[in-house]
């Protein structure tokens, strides 16, 4: 093979420095240190007892084989009565398609949606992957910095003001990874009328919606037919690594994205498919409330403590389990600083490097995804850790 031949997509593709500073870590822990990780998205929550059985269960009974490519029958109805009981919506489980997670729901919204040369707007913070979804189909990812002013979300003035004839659509994300902020119902209304009225698409990126904190969440599937939505169940269901997720699109949308599935996929998990059906049983449910009460929690106690070690956190997360606070009174250089915590305090932090180009280096991302007692335990060292450079 001529690997002077590859794909020049690939000169696009960043690499996720997020799990690269995972990696020092888990070498660091391999030497004996112990390691308080605050980087990666995810719940340290696993799924509950019921969806465990369930998956049990579909193993004992054998359903084992290949599923069809939008999903089991019965999980679309689950999610699609999910809609229904949480949001007051009638989404058709027709319109529901289930996919192996919610990047590949992504994936199949912008293989569907991204043409060659198109451009999606996006805001800058926002997370890297995405951007990356709309390269992988030779499109280009427009990223329009959107400070703490805008919540860090795009506005409906930048959308109408950064259209341009190469632009197909907007690609959000309510609440969104890094910042946990969310876009109102009036601006995300507003937004969706102006991509609308220009012809084209929105997707909304909603796998946080259930850790929604200080309003009650709404679905942008309210503000029409013709806005496709990503879930998942990995964050609010904390089913990370079982792979499932979904996608709400247009009715005339489905059978295309069905044949791209089935070429590119085959079919989620079945055993995941089959398990999931547990999340929505009452005492799945019970669990799930109490875990998000805990995330606030933690929520409301890091804030406050990562002011008082001086980091600016301008916005106050609204949901997700993440804060995006301004460190450059402390550091001129975020990822340095972000390596320098690893290094000698053993706490996993994620510099604004992945995120955009805006907050690159003044902003830092922490995930408070762990025990209330590990965050009080890294706030302990940053607090030391500063202190004897004289911060």
């Amino acid at each position: 093979m001529n690997l002077n031949n590859l794909a020049s997509r690939l000169d696009h593709i960043e690499p996720f420095h997020v799990m690269e500073l995972v990696k020092k870590a888990h070498a660091l822990e391999q030497q004996g240190r112990h390691i308080i990780h605050m980087g990666i998205g995810e719940p340290d929550f696993t799924a509950p007892p019921a969806v465990v059985a369930a998956a049990t269960q579909a193993m004992t009974d054998r359903k084992l084989q290949y599923t069809a490519a939008t999903g089991i029958p019965a999980l679309r109805e689950a999610i699609s009565a999910h809609y229904l009981g949480t949001y007051g919506l009638q989404i058709a489980p027709s319109r529901i398609i289930v996919t192996a997670g919610a990047s590949a729901a992504l994936l199949l919204a912008c293989a569907t949606l991204v043409d060659k040369g198109a451009e999606v707007l996006m805001p800058d913070p926002s997370y890297p992957c995405n951007r990356h979804f709309v390269a992988t189909f030779d499109g280009t990812a427009k990223m329009i910095p959107c400070g703490p002013e805008h919540r860090f979300q795009l506005s409906n003035d930048m959308v109408r003001e950064h259209w341009s004839a190469r632009t197909r659509g907007v690609l959000l994300a309510s609440p969104s990874n890094p910042t946990g902020t969310s876009i109102t119902h009036a601006e995300l209304s507003e937004i969706v009328a102006s991509v609308r009225e220009r012809g084209g698409f929105t997707i909304v990126d909603e796998i946080y919606q259930g850790l929604s904190y200080d309003s009650e969440p709404f679905s942008a599937l309210s503000l029409g037919d013709d806005v496709v939505v990503i879930n998942s169940f990995s964050k609010y269901f904390n089913m990370t690594g079982w792979r499932l997720g979904w996608l709400v699109v247009p009715e005339a949308l489905v059978q295309h994205i069905e044949k791209l599935a089935q070429n590119l996929f085959i079919c989620p998990s079945s055993i995941a498919q089959h398990a999931a059906l547990a999340c929505f049983a009452p005492e799945s449910l019970s669990i799930y409330a109490e875990r998000k009460a805990e995330f606030q929690r933690r929520r409301d106690y890091i804030v406050p403590a990562l002011r008082d070690l001086g980091f600016k956190v301008p916005v106050m997360p609204d949901g997700a389990f993440y804060v995006y606070a301004d460190c450059s009174a402390l550091s001129d250089d975020a990822d340095k600083l972000t390596i320098d915590l690893l290094n000698e305090a053993g706490v996993v932090l994620v510099p604004g490097l992945d995120f955009g180009p805006t907050t690159a280096h003044n902003y830092i991302r922490l995930s408070y995804a762990t025990s209330i007692e590990n965050l009080q335990e890294a706030v302990a060292r940053m607090r030391r850790f500063f202190a004897a450079r004289g911060k």
